[in-house]
């Protein structure tokens, strides 16, 4: 199976006596309250999703991410796994890292305590400093003090979908189990729709299986919530999937809508799960227009193809053809824009609604009306 990012499956939850232990220290150390986005990172800096990070970033980590996509060994990493504090401690001290509702999670050994500067880092990371893209939005709305250092876990961070949580070491006991050498990670915030099935299933013509694995992190307002989307998930794997094929497991990271880098980044997670391939389509991980229409696709060609690991999948923009009588691509379709189907995000809100019924070219009926229903 393939490795993970670095080498090394990252393991940071804690077990049997020395979690019960550290559990009771917690107790007696200074308390800092995560917010519900950073208590997730957490969580998968533990279970190693973020492998090979072992807890948030220090300076000089942070520095090198921001201007080379790198980690200071050089292994490619392109986004700040950080956590701003409003209250520092003390370097060289260990702090318990809880939730709302005071309940301790997890325990950092705080090795740094330094300033981001907000607008570099959203220049860097986001390609602009524009307060309406909803990662600048968040970035400028955190704290600039940031804390840095491993950490341990002490409880899961809750799941809304539990049934679905797969860490990386149990996709890849399911992949083996399954006798998958080569497996596909498709990515998504959105309900699942034709296009999106027209590329899963051409990718399955090349690999062993299918790993969906949608994003139920924190994502912006207006986004369709986690509950309806999981729904059409499961209605289109049931109905439209050979049932061998496709494994469903949650990916528990907030979206930062960062383009280019989160592509990478999103690639890298998944060679964690055990994933050789994922599909990068269009604006992978974009918002708006702020970046170019395959600029995340442009983002891998930087890189030694050893460096990421995984292999990316890049797929043109897909619809449905009219005249075509199916789903196409401009590499495969020699008709015009009028015969296409395709519906943006605003359009499909808007009739939804309106309380009108998506095309069945667009996506499939058992989708619609589980979105019908939700809007209604």
């Amino acid at each position: 199976m393939i490795t993970p990012h670095g080498g090394e499956l990252v393991d940071r939850v804690l077990t049997g006596e020395v979690k019960a232990e550290r559990r009771h220290w917690a107790e007696k150390l200074p308390k800092i309250t995560l917010s519900k986005f950073h208590l997730a990172e957490l969580d998968n800096i533990a279970a190693g999703v973020y492998s090979p990070l072992t807890g948030f970033m220090d300076s000089a980590t942070y520095n090198r991410v921001l201007a080379d996509w790198r980690l200071p060994d050089n292994t490619v990493w392109p986004l700040p796994i950080v956590l701003p504090v409003n209250a520092p401690p003390t370097r060289d001290s260990e702090v318990a890292l809880c939730g709302d509702d005071g309940t301790a999670y997890g325990i950092m050994q705080v090795s740094d305590v330094y300033t981001r500067d907000l607008r570099r880092e959203a220049r860097a990371i986001y390609g602009t400093d524009d307060l309406a893209h909803p990662g600048v939005a968040r970035l400028y709305n955190e704290p600039t003090t940031l804390i840095g250092g491993e950490i341990e876990l002490l409880a899961r961070v809750p799941n809304e979908f539990p049934e679905y949580r797969l860490d990386p070491v149990e996709t890849r006991r399911a992949f083996a189990d399954r006798g998958w050498r080569t497996i596909v990670a498709f990515q998504t915030r959105n309900p699942i729709h034709r296009a999106h099935e027209y590329l899963q299933k051409c990718a399955l013509e090349m690999v062993d299986g299918l790993f969906l694995n949608p994003l139920v992190g924190e994502t912006k307002p207006g986004d369709i919530p986690a509950s309806i989307r999981m729904q059409c998930y499961r209605a289109v794997l049931d109905n439209y999937f050979p049932a061998d094929r496709v494994l469903l497991g949650t990916f528990p990271a907030p979206m930062r809508y960062a383009g280019p880098r989160e592509a990478v980044f999103h690639a890298i997670c998944r060679r964690n799960y055990g994933c050789t391939h994922i599909i990068i389509g269009r604006d992978h991980a974009g918002v708006g227009n702020y970046y170019g229409t395959y600029a995340a696709q442009a983002a891998f060609d930087q890189f030694d193809p050893d460096e990421i690991g995984i292999t990316p999948l890049k797929f043109e923009h897909a619809f449905y053809c009219r005249k075509c009588g199916g789903m196409a691509t401009a590499k495969t379709c020699p008709h015009g824009a009028e015969d296409h189907v395709f519906l943006s995000g605003t359009k499909v809100r808007e009739l939804l609604h309106a309380g009108v019924d998506l095309p069945p070219e667009f996506t499939r009926p058992e989708v619609a009306r589980i979105l019908r229903e939700a809007f209604r």
